[in-house]
């Protein structure tokens, strides 16, 4: 996935009301601009940090940037939730999801479960639907672990129970973790911070919901699925 166009360098100045940051750009010129994240962003918000910055020509949008990358740790960190569906869907056309690249069609955002919409369908000839669930990974406190969620997620946990009712009407239901982070080399989920989505996950697992993750190559030009890496879950039911 490449980007429209040229990312614009610039220093966080702060990141607030979930929605908003202020940057310094290259030139000194202060701005305002808006964040594709409503999450907590748990360790991306430092001050100063080096971001990159989509620019906006729209006249009807009230802020020109919004925020797409931050440097941490000193690897580029993709924010942007707004993303992984599009990724996810390289990374299957890739064959970097196993046999989820055998289906033919690829339907987004349909309307399934309780009042809820999933991310991809995926249908095929003579293959059960696969209902697929993806979700944004930026978290990391260091050992090359990438962690899910960074903070409390009731919302990701109802989904997990919803592809765990897919999966025992017969369908094929998958969890999908895209990691927009290169220094991780495995996945964990993050029970410590949300122990009711480690619960919703081991209930999903034994009803037989796949689970797969996926890291990407980030550059200021392009994100790319890359790699297929480890989800380190007793009880996991690898994706095939």
């Amino acid at each position: 996935m490449r980007f429209l166009r040229p990312l614009v360098p610039a220093r966080l100045i702060r990141r607030y009301k979930r929605f908003l940051f202020d940057a310094e750009l290259d030139s000194g010129e202060i701005i305002t601009g808006s964040c594709p994240n409503t999450g907590s962003m748990a360790g991306l918000t430092t001050p100063g940090s080096r971001i990159w910055l989509e620019p906006h020509d729209s006249p009807t949008r009230k802020y020109r940037h919004s925020l797409e990358l931050v440097e941490a740790a000193g690897t580029l960190v993709g924010i942007n939730t707004g993303r992984p569906n599009r990724l996810a869907e390289e990374a299957i056309s890739l064959g970097l999801a196993g046999s989820l690249s055998e289906y033919t069609t690829i339907r987004r955002e349909q309307k399934y479960g309780r009042q809820s919409r999933i991310d991809l369908l995926l249908s095929g000839d003579g293959l059960p639907d696969a209902y697929v669930e993806v979700k944004n990974v930026h978290f990391c406190r260091g050992d090359m672990l990438a962690e899910f969620p960074d903070s409390v997620t009731s919302r990701g946990a109802r989904h997990l129970d919803e592809l765990g009712d897919m999966a025992e009407a017969g369908y094929r239901a998958v969890m999908l973790y895209l990691i927009q982070r290169q220094d991780c080399d495995r996945l964990c989920l993050c029970r410590d911070l949300d122990p009711a989505y480690a619960a919703a996950f081991d209930r999903a697992m034994k009803r037989g919901v796949e689970a797969c993750a996926i890291r990407c190559k980030i550059t200021s030009e392009e994100i790319t699925p890359e790699i297929r890496v480890p989800i380190d879950e007793t009880r996991l039911n690898a994706l095939v």
